[in-house]
């Protein structure tokens, strides 16, 4: 295979996959992961690395891969991500690392996230430690959720010998990787649990089913003894399009449909979580988020349609995500906007009116703003209709909190190093940004660490 070629990765077959929950990329054997890192030119100024949000020494890793070195490679990873199993499956490295590799230039980038992921797995298989905690400092440090910003900020601070403990409002730890991100891209009982229980070796301790401006205050943490706290809480808060109709039976926020089916594991017959998917579902929405619950939809026997006001070039979800679910059968409704729920005379879905669009001037984005056609209105049947239109923070621990700015879409205010308009009151990931990537959130929950740790010492100097 010559050196602009990727090396090619097993992936179910999408006829048989659309029907369960395993997951969709089988990953590298260890030859194909040594002959995809060999094709790694070990640039002297690479430029993948200032592209990673965490700054990972990615051609140091890939190095150790291609030449046998799993280990390694697992160690160096864990200096720079508490997240590396999860990363090398959801982080959208084309749009960043791999964006820039050279090779990319005359042929396929090297395969970064899937070598990532190939290293992460090795040593979780092969039963490897990685990542190690300095002696305590004798510092108290708080974290507030724990999903991947709060993951690294936690991981980080414990490294450097401070006493961490995470602050979790649901009964399992792992944020939006537990509750949004599906079986099939991310399992949980191998993967997240597995990087859940490193962050518990380097000393976090996790204290579940506790939230945070109601079971405990802000101040009542501080009063606790700990100097600083960090405030990874996330978006949860689903929007809607308030158009007729919204409020029939049948109709979801995909976080609710999501979190029913991948926390609450609705999938699994042995479980009593109730999911109606219907004959046939509409996701309303273009993101990661919308493409999650459609393939969700459709391994649970539904016919799924994705409608969306914009083109395919506009999609907002990964181009591989995109392409899976056009694999398993999901039905893309494109230019196309809704603008009522229909229902029977029982308050049950049983339709969705929408609109044809087409594409004028690029608005603030930069993406061309859809208008309406007119006289274009049409219906369709189905019976589930599942929003998926993003996500804000919820606005608990910023009411509850004195002196804690946030802006118009509720989000904390906070600077690049996480500070927030309070002292001693860190914030990163979605809680500061509205919904965004994972590894967005942890590159704030690494960065607020840092900034952590600097004014622990600069108060106690």
């Amino acid at each position: 295979m010559d050196k602009f070629t990727r090396t090619p990765i097993a992936e179910q077959d999408p006829q048989v996959r659309n029907h369960n929950f395993e997951e969709v990329c089988l990953g590298y054997t260890e030859e194909e992961a040594i002959q995809e890192a060999k094709r790694c030119i070990q640039c002297k100024k690479p430029f993948c690395r200032p592209n990673c949000p965490v700054s990972i020494d990615i051609p140091g890793f890939i190095k150790h891969i291609a030449e046998g070195n799993f280990a390694e490679a697992a160690q160096v990873l864990a200096e720079y991500s508490a997240l590396p199993a999860v990363c090398g499956r959801v982080c959208p490295q084309e749009v960043q690392c791999e964006s820039t590799c050279i090779l990319g230039k005359k042929g396929d980038a090297v395969a970064i996230g899937k070598l990532e992921r190939f290293a992460a797995d090795w040593a979780r298989e092969n039963g490897i430690e990685v990542g190690k905690a300095k002696e305590s400092n004798g510092h108290k440090v708080a974290i507030i959720g724990s999903g991947p910003a709060g993951v690294t900020c936690a991981g980080e601070l414990a490294k450097e010998g401070y006493d961490v403990t995470i602050f979790e409002a649901l009964h399992e730890p792992g944020g939006v990787l537990v509750y949004g991100i599906p079986e099939f891209r991310l399992p949980k009982e191998t993967v997240v649990k597995n990087e859940i229980e490193n962050l518990k070796k380097l000393g976090v301790k996790i204290e579940t089913n506790v939230i945070v401006g109601r079971t405990i205050t802000v101040d009542e943490i501080f009063e606790e003894g700990f100097e600083a706290v960090f405030i990874g809480s996330g978006a949860g808060l689903p929007k809607f399009m308030n158009i007729p109709g919204e409020n029939l039976n049948g109709v979801f926020s995909a976080n609710e449909f999501l979190t029913r089916n991948n926390l609450m594991k609705a999938f699994r017959p042995e479980f009593d979580t109730p999911i109606k998917v219907g004959q046939k579902v509409a996701v309303v929405g273009g993101g990661n988020v919308a493409m999650d619950a459609a393939r969700t939809a459709k391994r649970l026997g539904a016919e799924v349609y994705v409608v969306y006001r914009r083109t395919e070039e506009e999609l907002p979800a990964r181009v591989e995500e995109v392409h899976h679910a056009k694999e398993e059968g999901i039905i893309f409704e494109l230019l196309t906007n809704p603008i009522e729920v229909l229902g029977d005379e029982n308050g049950w879905v049983k339709g969705l009116k929408c609109v044809r669009m087409e594409l004028g001037e690029p608005d603030s984005s930069g993406r061309r703003r859809p208008r309406e056609i007119a006289g274009s209105e049409f219906e369709f049947e189905v019976d589930t209709v599942i929003m998926s239109l993003g996500t804000s923070p919820n606005p608990l621990i910023s009411s509850t909190t004195d002196g804690l700015d946030v802006n118009n879409h509720l989000c904390i205010v906070a600077d690049e190093n996480g500070q927030t308009s309070r002292e001693g009151v860190f914030a990163g990931g979605d809680a500061v940004t509205g919904a965004a990537t994972v590894i967005l959130a942890m590159g704030a929950g690494k960065d607020a660490a840092k900034a952590m740790d600097e004014y622990i010492k600069s108060k106690n100097n």
